[in-house]
């Protein structure tokens, strides 16, 4: 899966389960929690869906790799690798 498509699949996943979330509106390095105010409740359902998606378990220990759509991006490039 190429750089593009991961970020895709990251944002589409993260306006279903933020639906006022405007996916143009997120920039690269926009903090999901702080900047975007996803609550804990969204940022575990946007890890699960990205698990469905994606089949990739997400430890929750490396849950700071998906704190901004950059990160994420990169993260789930090195685990579908």
């Amino acid at each position: 899966m190429k750089p593009e498509e991961i970020r895709l699949v990251f944002l589409e996943e993260l306006t279903r389960v933020a639906p006022d979330i405007d996916a143009a509106d997120v920039g690269a390095d926009d903090d999901l929690m702080e900047d975007l105010e996803i609550d804990s409740m969204d940022f575990l359902n946007l890890v699960t869906a990205l698990h469905k998606r994606l089949g990739i378990d997400v430890p929750e220990a490396d849950y700071h790799s998906l704190a901004t759509v950059a990160l994420a991006s990169k993260y789930l490039a090195a685990r579908l690798s």
